[in-house]
């Protein structure tokens, strides 16, 4: 399903074709190398309804047990608003994004300054607070 997408551009919105952008984190042939890429990765798992890369990559200190994604779910677009360390060096960073929808014929923003954490060199999600 996800090869069909590899030469279309990334649902994150990085202008890179999907294959070589969040693709190969999700097909398992690469690791995020800095918390925004993780972050990234995870939006386009949202997009794909790809509940195994979601939980694969949330720290299992902070993991749900269930994870239901919505197929209504319509995710449009990702803004990057700002990051705080979270590079190839560090063992924590920070992402704030604004996260557009549809769902039910309604249009809604998610805001969220998430938390990542790398262990053992893999960047994990860890979690989020919400913002206005």
């Amino acid at each position: 399903m996800t090869e069909s997408r590899d030469h279309e551009n990334c649902m994150c919105l990085s202008g890179e074709p999907y294959g070589m952008c969040c693709g190969r984190f999700h097909r398992g042939a690469a690791e995020a190398a800095t918390a925004e890429q993780l972050m990234r990765s995870r939006y386009s798992a949202f997009v794909l309804l790809d509940g195994d890369y979601l939980r694969r990559t949330w720290h299992p200190r902070t993991a749900p047990a269930e994870l239901e994604l919505d197929p209504g779910m319509e995710w449009r677009r990702l803004d990057i608003l700002s990051t705080s360390r979270g590079g190839p060096l560090d063992t924590e960073g920070t992402v704030e994004f604004k996260a557009y929808y549809r769902h039910g014929g309604e249009r809604g923003v998610l805001h969220e300054n998430s938390r990542f954490i790398r262990e053992h060199r893999r960047w994990l999600y860890l979690d989020g607070k919400m913002l206005a």
